[in-house]
């Protein structure tokens, strides 16, 4: 068998076939690049690109479990397939995304109602910038799911096979977004193509924030291009990817027309590698609202935060007191241990229009506080995360995230060791409804990690930074944790999954290419024997067509806005 070492290491090799598919056999010759290797002719210029909203997926089916109408379910089906994107001026970019587009159509969600998606790959055998076969394995990045729907790594869909994930959607409103988590191949995965987003709402949420046209997704990533368009990958020795092209739901650069209203932006950092640190040209604040796993209880205006790669910010831009014609900039103040070019200073542009049209989904002031309802399993004992203390927990743990030997590891433990063991190696076994106290520890020297915990949401109650307390933009329930250069981290957690039943759940870091290079542990909430996520609900053979479940999606606003 080749051993995982050796498989990431043609990593290097997919590199240099990029555009294999795309762009032909001159293609793979070529060596990995630093920076995009685009004619005058074909090199996005800022702001000059349309704003679009990735479309929303209508369900192929909706009924009540056993006709309950308290059980609602919808039932989706996304296909894992190449597509064509355009994404530069007078180029086509191949990607390899859900329904072949990216991001991937949008999910919309609401508490209670169960939903099943069927994941088809319909793939060719190879991939766009790896040598080897193009299997895949999908990840709901914030849902509590049973760790057979959870896109665990060694939980693999290959081509021609489907896998219907189950998400119980049980938990407070969020912003959630689903990726490819396939080991060895994640970052490649995900950076060409394989990522969407699915907001989950509830009633209180519902109140209290824009909804609808003022309700707007912005999905950051950056990339890199061949001369005929065809993406360009290199992992900079290990470290991760920096591309010169800023994306804003796969759109260079773009302009959004916006009305004099309250916007709520819900800005995820897709990128593979990449750091962002948001900030509004004319230095203006923006509230923040929500975090990875839900509302803020207070509200925060910041000038400018700090995002690592899958934390979600959802925060309120007020453009009531701008003139119509008036422009603002999301600019990029970048972070340590970015590689930055010309234009990544540059996010996108807003430019205020007349205003027009219904009042629906908007607000009139921005929140001071906001009220998340409290847990939706309160009456089990579950508590609100940002109800936590220290002293309600019963256990201490650290995740030593390190450099060693050329690998990057957690506490001196691989994805590697995991696999030998069959996958029995644990970090911890937390017990339901546990309360317990995590610190995550950088000591890998000059470089940061922003790490994912899966299944659960936490709240940050320290840092060795900022005077040892938590930024002003991560005072809500998160999951996705920044540890700067040398940072720790200390945060409390309740195990009171709605997946109560227990089983395997990965933390590792969302730099996908520290986490294809082994920095991912597990741990089991529960009873480790059960809810087996390789063998408990494995994918099937795809006996449909490749144009089955053909995608409706809903109207979207007028392009631009």
């Amino acid at each position: 068998m080749t051993s995982r070492r050796e498989v990431l290491k043609l990593g290097v090799v997919g590199a240099a076939i990029t555009g294999v598919l795309a762009g032909g056999a001159e293609a793979a010759t070529a060596k990995p690049i630093s920076r995009s290797q685009l004619a005058p002719q074909n090199t996005p210029v800022p702001y000059r690109a349309v704003f679009r909203r990735p479309p929303e997926l209508v369900p192929f089916q909706r009924g009540f479990d056993g006709g309950d109408p308290k059980r609602p379910f919808e039932r989706y089906a996304l296909t894992q397939k190449l597509g064509q994107a355009r994404m530069l001026p007078g180029l086509t970019t191949t990607v390899a995304g859900f329904n072949g587009i990216f991001p991937g159509p949008t999910i919309r969600a609401k508490q209670g109602t169960r939903i099943e998606v069927r994941i088809r790959n319909a793939f060719p055998q190879q991939g766009l910038v790896q040598p080897g076969a193009f299997s895949t394995s999908t990840h709901l990045h914030g849902s509590a799911s049973l760790p057979q729907y959870d896109g665990y790594a060694n939980d693999i869909t290959v081509s021609g096979f489907f896998k219907n994930y189950h998400f119980p959607n049980r938990q407070a409103a969020r912003t959630l977004w689903y990726h490819d988590h396939k080991h060895h191949i994640t970052a490649q995965n995900v950076y060409t193509g394989l990522a969407g987003l699915y907001p989950l709402t509830d009633r209180f949420e519902g109140a209290q924030l824009p909804q609808g046209e003022f309700d707007v997704p912005l999905m950051l990533s950056d990339a890199l291009f061949q001369s005929d368009g065809s993406l360009a990958f290199n992992d900079n020795g290990e470290k991760g990817l920096w591309g010169d092209v800023i994306l804003v739901n796969g759109v260079p650069w773009p302009t959004m027309k916006v009305k004099p209203r309250i916007y709520r932006f819900r800005v995820l950092d897709a990128s593979i590698a990449r750091s962002y640190r948001p900030i509004l040209s004319n230095g203006d604040p923006v509230h923040i609202v929500a975090t990875d796993a839900g509302m803020t209880p207070v509200v925060q205006a910041v000038s400018s935060w700090r995002m690592g790669a899958a934390e979600r910010t959802e925060i309120l831009i007020d453009f009531r007191r701008y003139r119509t014609g008036q422009t603002v900039d999301l600019r990029n103040l970048s972070n340590k241990n970015n590689i930055d070019f010309a234009n990544t200073d540059k996010i996108m542009r807003f430019q205020v229009v007349a205003d027009s049209g219904s009042r629906a989904g908007s607000i009139s002031s921005i929140p001071s506080r906001l009220d998340a309802g409290g847990p939706p399993r309160a009456s089990l004992g579950g508590i609100d995360t940002m109800s936590l203390t220290p002293q309600m927990a019963t256990v201490k743990r650290q995740l030593r995230f390190e450099r060693q030997h050329g690998q990057w590891s957690i506490n001196g433990v691989l994805w590697d060791d995991v696999e030998r063991s069959g996958f029995t190696k644990l970090f911890g076994n937390p017990q339901p409804f546990a309360v317990e106290q995590w610190t995550i520890i950088n000591q890998s020297g000059g470089w940061f990690h922003p790490v994912h915990i899966h299944l659960v949401d936490a709240k940050i109650i320290a840092r060795n930074t900022n005077g040892g307390k938590p930024f002003a933009w991560e005072l809500g329930p998160k999951d996705v944790f920044y540890a700067g250069e040398n940072e720790s981290i200390t945060t409390l957690m309740q195990f009171d999954a709605t997946a109560q039943e227990g089983g395997r759940y990965m933390i590792h870091c969302h730099n996908l290419v520290h986490e294809d290079h082994d920095m991912m542990v597990q741990y089991a909430m529960g009873n480790s024997r059960i809810n087996d996520p390789i063998t408990a609900d494995p994918p099937k053979r795809d006996p449909l067509p490749a144009n089955a479940f053909p995608p409706v999606y809903r109207p979207l606003f007028p392009p631009g806005t």
